[in-house]
């Protein structure tokens, strides 16, 4: 069965019981307030799209195919982007909450987090090459065996990285983000007077 286009289409105020909503190629479309939480995404196609201010929690991604897609602050709980069509897999998010998510083993190079929740995200061996963390706060997020090279975490904070576990050559990070990367060695790390 073939899938419908949608193009240059705006949806707005819409929740998971919209008959507008269909399994889809989406195209240049915009979806503002809408609140998707626990909706089945599974094999639809977000092309040069944008969410605003959505609820996205708990959707169910098997593949899925986000091609530059856009979030800015939606609330995504609990998202598998494991899941999610690996070809061309591209998105940024902004002023978004992403706790509980996982990006295991997924490559998302030059991905835009900025100003972003991401308590307990999993990104074990992602490669997150040239991304940028802006402002972002990682408590208790996991890099386990992550690519991080070129990885801009200069401005976020409360990560724990093992750099002898996470590739991170030419990485930037901040004198005060310095103790998430020794952590491991019990150390105590004192600011001058």
């Amino acid at each position: 069965m073939k899938k419908k286009y949608i193009q240059d289409t705006s949806f707005e105020n819409l929740d998971s019981s919209s008959e507008q909503i269909i399994l889809a190629e989406y195209e240049s479309c915009t979806f503002k307030y809408c609140d998707f939480s626990n909706y089945n995404f599974s094999n639809f196609s977000f092309v040069d799209c944008e969410f605003n201010s959505c609820n996205l929690s708990l959707i169910a991604l098997d593949n899925t195919s986000f091609r530059n897609v856009k979030f800015k602050q939606c609330k995504m709980l609990g998202l598998h982007f494991e899941h999610c069509q690996e070809f061309n897999l591209s998105f940024s998010f902004e002023n978004t909450q992403l706790n509980h998510s996982s990006f295991y083993k997924i490559k998302i190079k030059k991905t835009i987090f900025d100003q972003c929740q991401l308590y307990e995200c999993d990104f074990s061996e992602s490669d997150l090459s040239n991304s940028a963390f802006k402002n972002c706060d990682l408590s208790g997020a996991i890099f386990d065996n992550t690519i991080l090279e070129k990885v801009d975490l200069s401005s976020s904070s409360n990560y724990i990285i093992d750099p002898e576990k996470n590739r991170i050559k030419k990485a930037k990070f901040s004198l005060l983000g310095i103790s998430g990367l020794l952590r491991k060695y019990d150390i105590e790390i004192l600011e001058e007077n």
